[in-house]
């Protein structure tokens, strides 16, 4: 099993609204509602792209700006967070069952380390965070990663995602792929499953998925 994590496991986005809109308003503008459906689920560099052009400013340092969101996210993450409906009845299930489970993120290392204390440190046999790998979500590196370090063909594997980045990641390499929306809408797309929530979400339907008989 590959969770992503903003959105799908934590309801982290709207921290992230809060830390990009404050950013925007700090650089005398305001982040639309395009440009912030865009940014989720990408790398802390492409974000800052987004960013900078919805706001007229492209000429900004994004590792200026990036510096300055790590901060202040950092800050929200340690006021707590909260679990997004169904996910931790899901991942506690899975890992009764004894299935190889990875945490997939576009989040960088200090601040999923911070997310760690409330995901559970043994919740995972693998973390695959944005700033460890050479190229982020919508690339499939993510994820061949992540089944890489569980030792399970990609094939194998189911991916929970919540945005059209990680949806995309995950199909083009190769995962079967489970997608519960929060943020921002999903175009129903072949070889994706979606659900309203993860309530919705069984042992029985990620068997199904891969197109096994449930036991």
């Amino acid at each position: 099993m590959l969770f992503d994590m903003d959105g799908t496991l934590v309801d982290s986005e709207k921290l992230w609204d809060v830390a990009l809109r404050e950013l925007a308003a700090a650089y005398g503008g305001e982040l639309s509602a395009d440009a912030r459906r865009a940014i989720i689920g990408t790398s802390m560099a492409e974000s800052m792209r987004i960013l900078h052009d919805d706001l007229g400013q492209p000429e900004r340092d994004p590792q200026v700006s990036a510096a300055w969101i790590d901060a202040r996210i950092l800050e929200l993450f340690r006021t707590g967070l909260r679990w997004r409906p169904g996910a931790l009845a899901l991942l506690r299930a899975v890992r009764a069952a004894g299935i190889p489970t990875a945490l997939v993120t576009s989040s960088g290392r200090a601040l999923v380390e911070i997310a760690l204390d409330t995901l559970g440190r043994d919740s995972f046999d693998a973390v695959v965070c944005g700033d460890e790998v050479d190229a982020a979500k919508p690339h499939p590196e993510p994820y061949l990663t992540a089944a890489r370090l569980l030792g399970v063909p990609i094939a194998r594997c189911v991916a929970i995602e919540d945005s059209p980045t990680g949806v995309a990641s995950a199909l083009a390499a190769g995962a079967a792929v489970l997608a519960v929306p929060a943020e921002a809408p999903l175009p129903p797309t072949d070889g994706v499953h979606q659900v309203r929530s993860l309530t919705g979400a069984n042992l029985d339907l990620l068997v199904a998925l891969l197109g096994d008989p449930p036991s």
